[in-house]
């Protein structure tokens, strides 16, 4: 098997494979709307006097004596009672039959994610995709741990062909996958929208595994493992977390070994999360979807108004019918998102990267800043940063719309647009 019995066993003892004691059964949970589950998950049982709220754990080891036995805390390295009820909730959200694994940050579960590839294994991902993970991925190429293979997502026969003569999976079984294939959907930050069904349906049949990133749809906006992923992954910082303050990534999967595997990575390498953040992740968490809502509604608004903006000369959004992949997203997502790209009309006198920063400089209500998700609204250009690939133009702009009055956003665009006019 993919696993040997000495490393399941570690991970038994250090999966927690103990339910956290809800309040509501899973029969009652699987009921809910995602509205109400986000509120509703991971609430301790209803006892006279109990918190409503799970509490903070601040210990790095725990009481015990002799060998640590399956559900044994042991360390805190192991585990953590603060991470359990948002690896719980975040479970449910994804429709997933297991908890999730919480990380440090994004990139950490992303080097978990990874770690299932073997040596010499073949990684198929997109050509834009968030640039941390492309970095990643390429000094594991670099250093000859896998193959790189990139590709345009949107393109599913690209995709496919990309698959068709990478390696199946090792071992008798077909247990181990000697190959992955990586989905952004929409991706980072070109907004491509991948078929992930189709795509996922194609990775099998290869013998690869399937991990999708679904940080910009979020699980009430789509639900990858239900379009045939194996594994999910999501920035935390971003709009599960929602408030711009915490640090943190996380790792949904369905299957047993998979789950294994990823918590056997992350007790090794020490990739784990602090309770405090833990803790705001879940308080975060209760809002999702009062903050998606509203971000994006907003979003479609202001990129309809801007895509009929004599100044803006493209409008990435796939909420709208011009966006290439606008049916393809309408068909597996329950929402666009409120990620919105833009590249200004020429200005004469002017090179597109510095209008583009003339821009962003000139704006007083949206911060400029990286990031996205949170409440606030952000905006930068992208190619300030060395490790955005070249293949993004050098004056994309990308608004991260907030929770903030859409007309007191939009208004700060016009003036600001204004001003680069005149």
């Amino acid at each position: 098997m993919w696993m040997t019995e000495r490393v399941r066993a570690f991970s038994r003892i250090r999966a927690g494979q103990y339910a956290f004691r809800m309040s509501l059964s899973e029969q009652q949970l699987a009921a809910l709307s995602a509205e109400t589950l986000v509120v509703a998950a991971a609430r301790p049982p209803r006892e006279r006097d109990e918190p409503v709220n799970p509490p903070i754990v601040l210990s790095s080891t725990y009481f015990g004596t002799g060998p640590l036995a399956d559900g044994d805390r042991g360390y805190g390295r192991y585990s953590n009672p603060t991470w359990d009820p948002f690896e719980e909730a975040l479970g449910q959200l994804e429709g997933a039959e297991l908890p999730g694994l919480l990380y440090a940050s994004g990139l950490a579960a992303v080097s978990s994610a990874l770690s299932l590839i073997p040596a010499g294994g073949v990684l198929v991902m997109p050509t834009h995709s968030y640039s941390g993970t492309l970095v990643m991925a390429g000094e594991l190429a670099q250093k000859g741990f896998i193959e790189l293979r990139q590709v345009d997502i949107a393109d599913t026969e690209a995709v496919v062909a990309a698959l068709a003569d990478a390696p199946g999976s090792q071992g008798g079984d077909g247990s181990r996958p000697a190959s992955m294939l990586w989905l952004e959907s929409p991706t980072n930050p070109m907004l491509g929208i991948a078929e992930v069904e189709a795509l996922a349906a194609a990775a099998h049949r290869a013998g690869a595994i399937v991990v999708t990133d679904n940080t910009f749809s979020t699980p009430l906006g789509q639900q990858p493992l239900k379009l045939g992923s194996d594994v999910v992954l999501h920035s935390v910082t971003k709009y599960l977390a929602g408030h711009s303050d915490v640090v943190l990534g996380a790792l949904v999967t369905s299957n047993p070994d998979l789950r294994a595997a990823l918590l056997h990575h992350r007790t090794i390498h020490g990739g784990i999360a602090g309770p405090f953040e833990a803790w705001l992740a879940l308080r975060g968490l209760r809002t999702l979807a009062l903050r998606v809502a509203r971000s994006q509604e907003s979003a479609q608004t202001v990129a309809e108004r801007l895509e009929a903006h004599p100044l803006i000369g493209t409008v990435l959004f796939p909420g709208l019918p011009t966006h290439p992949g606008h049916d393809r997203a309408k068909a597996q997502m329950t929402g666009f998102g409120s990620i919105v790209c833009i590249q200004l009309a020429p200005v004469p006198g002017v090179s597109a990267a510095d209008a583009a920063d003339h821009l962003v400089r000139a704006l007083e209500l949206w911060l400029q800043a990286t990031s996205l998700g949170g409440v606030e609204s952000l905006i930068e250009r992208r190619r300030r940063h060395a490790a955005e690939p070249v293949s993004v133009p050098e004056d994309l702009i990308r608004l991260s719309v907030g929770v903030e009055n859409v007309e007191d956003l939009w208004a700060d665009l016009t003036q600001a647009l204004d001003r680069l006019k005149g």
